[in-house]
């Protein structure tokens, strides 16, 4: 079974920064790392390595796609027991639509800083009239958009906010649906099958 995943930043976005997943797959595997998987084509990579530092995987990755790709994406690595644990962690178990279910992982613990930014930017969105949701648990923003992403006035918030969402180059969001996905393709018996 993989045993991390690895998310890219910013990759296939308005057609800059393309990265085929072969490519990508084959730069995973060239630094030694087995039962490699794309998942779409935003840059979602499971694997096997025995390399328990994901910091140091990251760093890694970030050198060989910039090296291989030419392209420089900002890259988070976690463990698959750790996105259980994002999963499971879940505070809006309520939301059935995996495609108003975000979640923004990044590789840092947020500040204090971090912290009041996300809890000013909720209080400015729900003046607004916005009914989304945001919570920090550990690394990992949850964004709740009843609404959709694209009119989120949440969103647009975060982004502004100091010290929150969008000021971390590091941060990478995927919705529910991805994370699931993830986390089934790392549950796998089978091994993950690579994607396109």
């Amino acid at each position: 079974m993989p045993s991390h995943i690895a998310l890219l930043r910013g990759i296939n976005v308005g057609g800059h920064n393309k990265v085929a997943m072969a490519d990508l797959r084959a730069v995973v595997s060239s630094l030694g790392h087995t039962d490699v998987a794309t998942y779409i084509q935003s840059g979602n990579v499971v694997f096997t390595s025995p390399e328990s530092n994901c910091r140091s995987l990251a760093v890694a990755l970030e050198r060989a796609i910039a090296d291989a790709l030419g392209v420089q994406p900002a890259v988070v690595v976690l463990t698959c027991d750790a996105l259980a644990q994002v999963v499971a962690a879940n505070p809006f178990p309520d939301e059935i639509d995996p495609k108003r279910l975000h979640a923004a992982f990044r590789m840092e613990e947020p500040g204090p800083d971090e912290v009041d930014g996300v809890a000013a930017a909720v209080d400015r969105a729900r003046a607004k009239g916005s009914a989304d949701e945001a919570s920090l648990v550990g690394r990992t923003l949850y964004l709740r958009t009843p609404d959709g992403l694209g009119r989120s006035l949440l969103a647009v918030e975060l982004s502004r906010a100091r010290g929150a969402l969008a000021a971390r180059s590091s941060a990478t969001m995927r919705n529910w649906a991805t994370v699931s996905k993830l986390l089934a393709m790392c549950q796998s018996e089978h091994g993950a099958v690579a994607g396109p």
